[in-house]
């Protein structure tokens, strides 16, 4: 039977909530390293970047390094930590991992609810799965479409979805699974795969750092700065996690510690100390947010503590959407001041639609910084700003107060 925690939640208010999220997920100040090894050392802090395979303004990737590392370009992600300094699994759904979490991953061979991996063995012989190991290790660093083709398979229905019916490709999303191989980078938009022994030779065979699902959680909790105890797309591949003891159990140990924002229903779990860190002040650069960025997990926390209403809304239909296809927020001095639709296309950034949210007086020349260096990384040579500034958005129905 479940426990509760003997500990009451600290309660901390809004402000503070935002005053650590933002210091904590390294938006607060750019940080000191460029380039690749910027890369690297944000990978490191966040402790996973979830990735989609979109690129509008680059993909989400991008978007979460461009927010955090001055002087890098859309699609030098994967150019800087591929190989030997990331892997690709499963976290907060599917994410770029440090190559020093793949030890816990390849002992712990983990197996998503939804990735349906017995259903993939299944359509599978095994000699053939060994087969395609065998390729990879003689061939890799290989893609999927450079396999030897091994005839075919009925398509796995992911809820109308068909997935490969190649069995080469089913058998390689099997090992990367095992993680018995790795994505190891990228040839356009080609995944390359290789084996652990090459593509992660600091970390292949060394032992994990403790019992795979306490370290998961402490790792999560850290990734999402407040992880929220109820159910939900933080916590994915951990579910089960959730409802055990282990949560209330590093609570008392005082590894996590339960946190909830004033005024809020809800309660989360942090890293024990976070509230205690001197947190950075925000600097004066406006950044332009992924859909997927950290500080965006939670829309519920978002709401809370920041007041702002975002939905993702890339995979409604457009009758449905209330702002446009792929919208992403603008974070400014700590706050989330407005939100943006754009494309880089033919070599210029287009502006199509801009919001400030209420009772924001939004920073022209910070925003037109902001836009100037992001089309400098997606490699467009101007800005066409085709929104009229002063469009607003409606007050939210909670009637939350901006602050």
């Amino acid at each position: 039977m479940k426990r509760s925690s003997t500990k009451p939640p600290r309660v901390v208010s809004a402000e503070e909530a935002r005053r650590v999220l933002v210091s904590h997920l390294g938006l607060s100040r750019f940080e000191t390293k460029r380039g690749a090894a910027g890369i690297r050392a944000v990978l490191e802090r966040l402790r996973c970047i979830q990735l989609d395979p979109l690129d509008v303004i680059g993909d989400n990737a991008d978007l979460v390094v461009l927010a955090r590392v001055r002087g890098t370009k859309r699609g030098d992600v994967h150019r800087a930590v591929h190989p030997g300094f990331a892997f690709e699994h499963f976290a907060k759904e599917r994410c770029l991992l440090p190559a020093t979490a793949f030890p816990n991953y390849r002992d712990r061979a983990v197996e998503t609810p939804w990735w349906r991996h017995s259903d993939r063995m299944k359509r599978l012989d095994p000699g053939l799965v060994e087969a395609v190991l065998e390729e990879v290790r003689a061939r890799g660093p290989i893609t999927a479409r450079e396999l030897e083709h091994r005839g075919t398979v009925e398509a796995i229905d992911w809820a109308g979805w068909k997935g490969t019916s190649s069995a080469a490709k089913l058998a390689l999303e099997v090992l990367w699974t095992r993680c018995e191989v790795v994505v190891s980078g990228r040839r356009g938009r080609d995944k390359v795969y290789d084996v652990p022994a090459r593509a992660l030779p600091s970390v292949a065979s060394s032992p994990p750092a403790e019992e795979f699902e306490r370290w998961a959680l402490i790792e999560r909790a850290h990734a999402a700065g407040l992880l929220p105890r109820a159910a939900g797309p933080c916590w994915s591949m951990l579910s089960e996690v959730r409802t055990s003891e282990l949560p209330d159990r590093l609570v008392e140990e005082g590894i996590l510690e339960s946190i909830a924002v004033d005024g809020a229903p809800r309660a989360y779990l942090a890293p024990a100390g976070l509230f205690e860190r001197r947190a950075k002040a925000p600097d004066e650069h406006m950044r332009i947010l992924g859909p997927l960025d950290p500080l965006l997990w939670h829309r519920p926390l978002v709401k809370d503590a920041f007041g702002f209403d975002y939905v993702w809304e890339v995979y409604k239909p457009a009758a449905e959407r209330k702002w446009g296809w792929y919208v992403c927020p603008l974070y400014h001095r700590g706050e989330l001041v407005g939100r943006v639709e754009a494309i880089a296309r033919d070599g210029t950034l287009v502006v199509d639609r801009l919001w400030w949210e209420d009772d924001v007086e939004g920073d022209e020349n910070a925003l037109g910084v902001a836009l100037e260096r992001h089309a400098e990384a997606c490699g467009c040579d101007a800005v066409k700003i085709r929104a009229k500034r002063s469009t607003r958005r409606r007050r939210s129905s909670s009637g939350r107060p901006r602050r």
